[in-house]
């Protein structure tokens, strides 16, 4: 049986700068783009970034968009300190602190931001994780 990848797929207002902010903002490493969708490589998953109301239309439903979708993205680094750098980064890119990294219930240390479409991204530290 050959290995599987599994691709996330935001639906974004505007492909260039959301290319910009997830390459340069929060340095992930772009593996694909074109003029209507682009994909970064991540640790076992890939993430792509689709136009909002294309990716509506493809799933056959009305582009409502607003308010918390019910979802969260997460991002695992190696360290508290990392955290708080990430979610640094990702606010100088335009990103929006919704919650400064912190001590959290589970024994680890979180914050979390919203991106440029107003995507929940938690960045975590997991202590109990290699």
């Amino acid at each position: 049986m050959e290995p599987h990848i599994t691709l996330v797929t935001l639906g974004v207002a505007n492909l260039a700068r959301a290319v910009e902010f997830y390459e340069k903002g929060l340095g992930l490493p772009l593996k694909e783009r074109n003029d209507s969708v682009a994909f970064f490589q991540t640790r076992g998953t890939l993430l792509g970034l689709f136009p909002r109301d294309e990716l509506a239309k493809d799933i056959g439903i009305e582009d409502q968009g607003s308010g918390f979708g019910g979802i969260t993205l997460a991002h695992n680094v190696d360290s508290p300190e990392r955290v708080d750098r990430v979610l640094d980064e990702a606010v100088a890119a335009g990103a929006t602190l919704v919650k400064p990294g912190q001590k959290v219930f589970w024994g680890g240390y979180s914050g979390y931001f919203r991106d440029l479409d107003g995507h929940y991204w938690e960045v975590a530290w997991n202590p109990f994780w290699q």
